[in-house]
């Protein structure tokens, strides 16, 4: 092919017509990189749709103009340094459009050199990665969270060994204690990792305890949504394979025609919204309050006042064991 002028090479229109057709948005600048520099001289209809800027209000202006307060500055002396050199450079900054939102850009800048090697033009190519930076920053705040979270149970495995070692009187009741209330740490665990957002609901939790001992509709659930991060959703879910426990052992749940109310509320205090509940259990053997703390009376006493800051008040009523609860939520 011939270009414009009849010489050898790829015909410019050809040449413009990609670049108009391609799916990144291309820069052409003028060389000089101090202000009022690098001066614009093409854009293609990428950059248009990318910025929100037409043509004519890009057209001669510096590309600082995409620039904004969150705009990373480091980034950007990097770029002006391999610049300076002569070099390309590749990088990401965050960029502002006409409208005032945001996005991540990747961009490729390369030189324009005469056959002296003198650079004339920057050519630059730009890439929205926005949804790509949020994937990886979510992945890595993830990641953190994840160490985190098995550093706090492991922690919570040892004081639960340690604690069913002490009120287990044998081996047998050891090992049928200390299997059950891992299985519930795992169960609470995998609600946490299969929410995007990393948190369980209180009602989830419930279930997972009592739905296998839901025949005959003896289990009643009442109350509304609420999502507990996982320094909430561990302890409670504890709390409440303990009172399940409990209920199948000495409670309700040991009589064929008890059964297990739960309701809560979130209530508007001074400090903070407090997620209040009531397990109250009906129609079982005679209650009566405990009268050896074992490790599940002590967990929701004080393990679970301790690390949530509940409220605790275990009551005999004629009918069943009521135990009342209140706790600050804290934010997901």
């Amino acid at each position: 092919m011939r270009d414009e002028n009849g010489s050898g090479g790829i015909d410019l229109r050809l040449l413009k017509a990609a670049v108009e057709a391609t799916g990144e948005a291309i820069l052409i600048t003028t060389a000089e990189l101090d202000e009022p520099g690098p001066r614009i001289e093409y854009a293609n209809a990428a950059f248009v749709r990318l910025s929100g800027y037409p043509l004519d209000e890009v057209i001669g202006r510096s590309p600082r103009f995409l620039q904004g307060p969150r705009t990373e500055r480091s980034e950007l002396d990097r770029a002006r340094a391999s610049l300076d050199a002569g070099e390309a450079f590749q990088g990401e900054t965050l960029n502002y459009r006409k409208d005032g939102s945001t996005y991540m850009v990747e961009w490729l800048i390369t030189p324009v050199r005469e056959s002296d090697g003198r650079i004339t033009h920057w050519v630059s190519a730009q890439r929205d990665v926005t949804e790509r930076r949020a994937f990886e920053d979510r992945q890595a705040m993830m990641v953190r969270e994840l160490h985190h979270r098995v550093k706090n149970t492991l922690a919570t495995v040892q004081a639960v060994l340690n604690a069913t070692m002490r009120s287990s009187v044998t081996m047998a009741e050891f090992g049928r204690a200390f299997t059950g209330r891992i299985v519930s740490l795992a169960r609470t665990h995998a609600l946490i990792t299969e929410d995007q957002a990393q948190v369980a609901s209180f009602e989830g939790l419930l279930r997972a305890e009592l739905d296998p001992y839901n025949e005959n509709g003896r289990i009643t659930l009442r109350g509304p949504t609420v999502r507990l991060a996982s320094e909430l959703a561990v302890p409670i879910g504890m709390a409440l394979h303990e009172l399940t426990t409990n209920a199948l052992r000495h409670g309700a749940l040991a009589h064929q025609d008890g059964r297990v109310t739960v309701t809560w509320t979130v209530e508007d205090r001074a400090d903070a919204k407090h997620l209040s509940w009531v397990w109250n259990e009906h129609d079982g053997p005679p209650p009566s309050l405990p009268t050896r703390e074992g490790f599940g009376m002590r967990l929701i006493n004080k393990i679970l006042a301790a690390q949530t800051g509940a409220e605790v008040d275990v009551e005999a009523d004629a009918d069943g064991l009521r135990i009342s609860i209140g706790i600050p939520l804290r934010s997901p």
